[in-house]
């Protein structure tokens, strides 16, 4: 082709190529490219819808692990990902990711953990925050880990219906060991880590936290509250606070639940 090597056509064509000789010899092919941090649609990203497969390798260079998912998976789910620790020796397998997500310091204001699911897989993974009193004209709102408009949204929604006045004070968040948490489940242990460093008051220990938040202040329910909860049982965690009516898939667990129907009430349990 006449185009330049690299550019986005004679991409596309050399993978027309590779596939056709995939169907005709039966030998799977495996391309492997980069994709910058904003996802651009740019090289390997026009290739999506040629392939069968869509593997993502996730992972921050200052942390260690690494998780493996797929975007398109034309012969099967897309929910099952792997969870993998690079070391010397390069990628192994994380048998237990909760335990070595989670620290043991006890509780600490600013800091919950939040059941989440990555896939189909349960994980417990640390939420800090720290909430300061600005220095500028301008509070800032910093956030990793999560998605920084979400957290515009939990503080819009826990100064007017839990009386948290953020309105002077920074508000930084980060979720410990790397992981990225996309999920609206997280929403309510981040408000509750934000309203704890606030107050200077930490949740009570060995407790865990799940639910979704809306604009009018309501805890909603999520999904498969039952995996999340026996993981946070196997973990050693006693107490779960939990949306109201979301209880009952903790009937054969050793796990207490407080139920909670707005988040003024969740606030409140900050000691």
């Amino acid at each position: 082709m006449d185009a330049a090597p690299g550019s986005v056509s004679q991409v596309r064509e050399a993978t027309n190529r590779l596939m056709r000789a995939a169907k005709g010899s039966g030998v799977p092919i495996f391309l492997v490219g980069h994709v910058t941090k904003e996802g651009a649609i740019a090289g390997p990203k026009v290739l999506e819808h040629i392939v069968d497969t869509v593997l993502y390798l996730e992972g921050d260079r200052g942390h260690d692990f690494r998780i493996l998912r797929a975007q398109k998976n034309r012969f099967g789910s897309t929910e099952e990902i792997g969870i993998f620790s690079l070391g010397e020796r390069g990628l192994e397998e994380v048998g237990d990711p909760s335990a070595l997500l989670l620290s043991h310091l006890g509780p600490v204001p600013g800091t919950t953990v939040l059941a989440t699911m990555e896939g189909v897989r349960p994980l417990l993974v640390e939420l800090q925050s720290l909430v300061t009193e600005s220095n500028y004209g301008l509070p800032r709102r910093s956030a990793t880990g999560v998605d920084v408009n979400r957290l515009h949204m939990i503080v819009a929604v826990l100064e007017k219906h839990a009386e948290v006045k953020l309105g002077k004070h920074d508000v930084l968040v980060n979720v410990a060991g790397g992981i990225r948490v996309q999920e609206p489940a997280a929403d309510l242990g981040l408000a509750l880590a934000i309203a704890s460093s606030f107050r200077e008051r930490s949740l009570p220990e060995g407790t865990v936290v799940i639910g979704e938040l809306g604009l009018a202040g309501e805890v909603r329910r999520v999904g498969r509250m039952e995996r999340r909860l026996q993981e946070a049982a196997r973990r050693g965690f006693t107490t779960a606070i939990v949306p109201r009516g979301a209880a009952g898939a903790a009937r054969s667990l050793d796990v207490r639940c407080l139920e909670v129907a707005e988040v003024r009430e969740a606030v409140a349990l900050c000691r």
